[in-house]
Formats: C-alpha cells, sequence, structure tokens
C-alpha cells in the first residue's frame, strides 16, 4: 500500500508540473491533493511498517509529538483542498463561462497559502499545550502512529483545555469544510436540474464522481469515528483502530488510483508518457 501511495501520488504530481495543459485550476487542486496524500503517507505508514517488520514499537514523547503535529496538519490540509475542489467544481458547472476568469493562477496561490495558514493556526498549539502536561499512565498508544487524543488518555494531569482546543479546531475546520463541502453539491444539484438535455446533466455529474469519492473517503470513516467515540464509548478498540486507519491510510492509496481512472486527461498523459520511454528504448534493443 506504502509503494501504490508513494509511486501513484509522485506520478500526478509529475505529471501536472510538466504538462503546461494540466495548469488549471482543478488539476492544480489535484497536484495538492497528492501532495496532502504523500505528506499524510509518509507520516504514517513508516511508523506502521517498523512496528510489523522491526517489532520497534518504542517512540519519544518528542517524537510522537512532532508526528502528531504533522499527521493532523496533513489532515487539516487534506479538508480544505478537498473544500476548494468542491469550489472548483461549483464554478466549472455554475459559472462555466467564468470559470477562468474566476478561479485564476493568483486565486488558486491564495487559496493554498490560506490552506497552510489555517493548518498552522489550528495545529501548532497542539504540541505547546501537551508539553504542559505530566504523562504517568500508562505509555501503550491504542494505535501505531501517535494523534491527539490517543496522546491526551495518557496524562495523568487535567487536559480539559486540550480536548476543548482540540474539539473547537475539528469542528471549526474539518467539520465547517464539510458542511461548506455539503452545501457546494447542493448548489451544483440546483444548477444541474435545470440543465434542459439528460445529456448534459449526467455530463456535469460525471465531472464530480472523482471528487465525490475523494470526499466520501476522507470523511466517512472520520464521522463514524466521531460518532463512535461519543455513542459507542466501549466497542472493541479493534473497532477503532479499523476506523482510523480507513481514514488516514486508505485516502492516500485510492485518490490517485481513483483520479487516475476517471480522469481521461491524467490517464492520457500517463499512457503518453510511458510509450515515450518504451519508444526511446526500443532503438537500443536492435
Amino acid at each position: 500500500m506504502f509503494f501504490i501511495t508513494l509511486v501513484g501520488n509522485m506520478t500526478i504530481i509529475a505529471i501536472i508540473w510538466r504538462e503546461q495543459t494540466l495548469h488549471v485550476p482543478m488539476y492544480l487542486f489535484l497536484a495538492m491533493l497528492a501532495a496532502s496524500d504523500l505528506g499524510l503517507s509518509l507520516f504514517t505508514f513508516p511508523t506502521m511498517l517498523r512496528i510489523f517488520w522491526l517489532d520497534a514499537r518504542e517512540l519519544t514523547f518528542s517524537a510522537c509529538f512532532t508526528q502528531m503535529f504533522f499527521i493532523h496538519t496533513f489532515q487539516d490540509f487534506e479538508s480544505a483542498i478537498i473544500l476548494a475542489m468542491a469550489f472548483d467544481r461549483f464554478v466549472a458547472i455554475s459559472r462555466p463561462l467564468h470559470y477562468s476568469s474566476i478561479l485564476t493562477h493568483s486565486v488558486i496561490a491564495k487559496i493554498g497559502l490560506a490552506i497552510v495558514g489555517r493548518a498552522m493556526i489550528a495545529q501548532v498549539p497542539l504540541p505547546i499545550l501537551l508539553r504542559r502536561l505530566c504523562f504517568c499512565r500508562s505509555n501503550v498508544l491504542s494505535q501505531s502512529y501517535c494523534l491527539h487524543p490517543d496522546i491526551l488518555k495518557l496524562s495523568c494531569s487535567n487536559t480539559r483545555i486540550n480536548s476543548i482546543f482540540g474539539l473547537l479546531m475539528a469542528l471549526s475546520n474539518m467539520g465547517l469544510d464539510f458542511l461548506l463541502i455539503l452545501l457546494s453539491y447542493m448548489l451544483i444539484l440546483k444548477t444541474v436540474l435545470s440543465i434542459a438535455s439528460h445529456g448534459g446533466r449526467l455530463k456535469a455529474l460525471n465531472t464530480c464522481i472523482s471528487h465525490l469519492c475523494a470526499v466520501i473517503l476522507f470523511f466517512t470513516p472520520m464521522i463514524c469515528l466521531s460518532i463512535l467515540y461519543r455513542a459507542a464509548p466501549r466497542l472493541p478498540k479493534a473497532i477503532y483502530v479499523l476506523m482510523a486507519n480507513m481514514h488516514f491510510l486508505i485516502p492516500p492509496v485510492m485518490n490517485p488510483i481513483v483520479y487516475v481512472v476517471k480522469t481521461k486527461q491524467i490517464r492520457d498523459k500517463i499512457l503518453k508518457l510511458f510509450n515515450k520511454k518504451k519508444g526511446t528504448k526500443n532503438p537500443e534493443q536492435h
């Protein structure tokens, strides 16, 4: 899975980087998503592989806090990028004649900076607030990697401030992102239903399938995990581990596969690249 994640996301970034025809909003946001998936996988998969292959289960608190910071930062990145992609689909379907004038390269750059800035504001305080706590309970985490709620359970100090801040950041960032994505698709659906031809409606909806898959892959496990933590706290730990792994590990693997399969332009550019490399090797074989 880790190999597929690396190759898939790096291929998408490289294809979009080198192909000038793909330097349009939809694919620039896709490159951001691939970079976010790459970052998230680099801070989750290696720890799991270290445990399973080398049986190396120990991690210092400093290293754990660092891993937690980057995991939650890239999680925040991904949520915001998926929201930006929903806005891109809304503009493309609802304002097609003004698409290129609304989503200029300058606007996309500002959106990218806003995504990074928001994540930093939300996540930088987490390790700072954790360092004021005392950890005197069990030092065994329930996951293969460090997450903020998991680390709080190890503390014997009052974690109320940490819990409230973590919850507020999750609701104001990813929770708000999800609501805005729903709003975007309600407006998209309203526009699609106003299209006269059946073929036109299907064509418009077809441009959203890949993005909808990204939304489902990212938000469904997170929402289920949040509900289970509060509604069924006594469920077997394995269920929470499974849901967390689905949230952090599956999207980086599946997103590049879905976008390659469903996006003709990306698929054609990849095939063109491989055919070009194959063509350059053939003369040497004769």
